[in-house]
């Protein structure tokens, strides 16, 4: 328990972290693993920017979650313009890009044909025949998908857009070196590019509010990493094959906490704390809520607490698995006056003791079946996929399905995640567990995140927030 309560302090004095506006962005940044998208597809990215503003983007595709058996890859070439500070996504910065072209190589016949097959079902006039039935493959040869000289677009049918290049930030923290001879730290630089909207049918159009999965710089990650350097010196004919990995039984039993300030769509940052029993299929969760980018200035704080059934290996998502939850109770502690008015102002009967709500102070929303005005309804079932994997420090992690880009809640088994959120640490094994409630100094605001019965927050709310953030610079 100590060491989960110093995980969270050590976030919310945001460990050194500095983000430069706008962002740095020359050089080579790479995956620090094998990264799922909703789909679920896997992929690695090794992605160059150029002083003159243009950039080289490698996305390497896989079978496999492990990332050791490569189907295709994509050379994407462009030109990106950084614009103004986000005003929607704090601490964020907007960009326009533009793509010259994409190229593919297929790493198989199998990918070629998979790949000739969706392109020549789904695309226009333009992309038919964009390979001839038959065609066999050729190794190394590179088919042009995308091209502006020739206002070719292939694309679609890959569900491929470059849109995580329209919202950005780079966080820069030093890193303590772990051999015990060694004094002092070493940099770490991470670029954070917009996310992928979990429904493949919005992904084309939708515009990121929250981000995905940091990039490392290739000169300054985070040691050791033994995915950075092969993602680093592959191409897009020599794509990374990623070093093979135990597979680990899922170990749910203990608590987890998260590693940073997290980001979700619809502008939500939080921290997350959970604590799984074992012996009784019991969980419970804190969700510390936030209004800036380093979670130092809280709003509101979420405890929820249910229980989970036996989970079975995912068919959709090889390596995950698949959870009910079931969360039965929940309190909330408005931390800032915005909330509090709030809350004070909502419908009587809809969220804890109308009125009475003030800063600090805990309130049992359980015998109103949770807060409309944080779209917490109770009872209320999560069908989720989970997967637990150990770093290359031997620490434990577990990462918990994405939440719906939408806001909504995945509450029918078809609406089960595809994709990951970031991973949270293991700060106490199974036989560390405790129940007390950590109620921090600073505590934080909710989002429809982690496994919690959360809706969208109302549209009204959202923009009285905004309207708050405007004078942040």
């Amino acid at each position: 328990e100590p060491r989960c309560r110093q995980q969270l302090r050590h976030l919310q004095d945001s460990a050194g972290i500095a983000a430069r506006l706008p962002p740095r962005l020359e050089g080579r940044w790479v995956s620090t693993g094998c990264e799922v998208r909703p789909g679920p597809e896997f992929l690695t990215r090794s992605y160059l920017f150029y002083a003159n503003r243009l950039f080289k983007a490698l996305q390497f595709y896989y079978w496999d979650p492990s990332c050791r058996d490569p189907s295709y890859s994509l050379v994407i070439k462009g030109k990106l313009r950084l614009r103004q500070a986000s005003w929607i996504t704090r601490g964020a910065t907007e960009a326009d890009y533009h793509l010259h072209k994409v190229g593919i190589v297929f790493h198989s016949q199998k990918a070629m044909r998979e790949v000739a097959s969706w392109i020549n079902q789904t695309s226009g006039e333009g992309c038919h025949g964009f390979l001839p039935p038959g065609r066999s493959w050729a190794p190394g040869a590179l088919y042009e998908v995308l091209s502006a000289k020739t206002e070719r677009d292939c694309t679609a049918a890959l569900g491929f857009a470059m849109h995580e290049l329209s919202l950005l930030r780079v966080e820069r923290h030093f890193q303590p070196l772990l051999q015990p001879q060694q004094s002092g730290s070493r940099l770490v630089e991470e670029l954070y590019l917009g996310d992928i909207h979990t429904d493949w049918g919005e992904r084309l159009h939708y515009r990121p509010t929250g981000y995905q999965r940091p990039l490392q710089s290739a000169l300054h990650h985070v040691h050791p990493c033994p995915a950075c350097g092969i993602i680093s010196r592959a191409d897009e004919h020599h794509p990374p094959i990623l070093p093979a990995r135990a597979a680990l039984p899922m170990q749910l039993s203990g608590s987890w906490v998260s590693t940073h300030c997290e980001v979700r769509p619809a502008v939500l940052f939080l921290t997350r704390y959970f604590t799984f029993h074992g012996n009784n299929h019991t969980w419970e969760g804190h969700y510390y809520h936030y209004s800036d980018p380093l979670c130092r200035q809280p709003t509101f704080t979420i405890y929820a607490a249910g229980h989970y059934s036996q989970g079975i290996p995912s068919s959709k998502v090889r390596g995950g698995t698949e959870l009910a939850f079931k969360v039965t109770q929940a309190r909330v502690t408005p931390m800032d006056q915005v909330t509090v008015v709030m809350l004070n102002s909502s419908q009587p009967g809809s969220c804890g003791l109308a009125g009475s709500w003030s800063a600090g102070v805990e309130q049992d929303i359980t015998p109103t079946n949770g807060c409309l005005a944080l779209g917490i309804k109770l009872p209320h079932t999560e069908y989720e996929l989970f997967k637990t994997e150990q770093d290359t420090q031997e620490r434990s992690l577990l990462y918990i399905g994405e939440r719906p880009t939408d806001g909504s809640s995945p509450d029918s088994p078809d609406k089960r995640p595809t994709s990951y959120q970031a991973p949270l640490i293991q700060c106490a094994a199974a036989s560390e567990e405790f129940s007390s409630y950590i109620s921090l100094k600073y505590v934080g605001r909710k989002d429809a995140n982690g496994i919690e019965a959360l809706k969208p927050l109302p549209v009204a709310f959202l923009l009285f927030i905004a309207l708050l953030f405007l004078r942040w610079d």
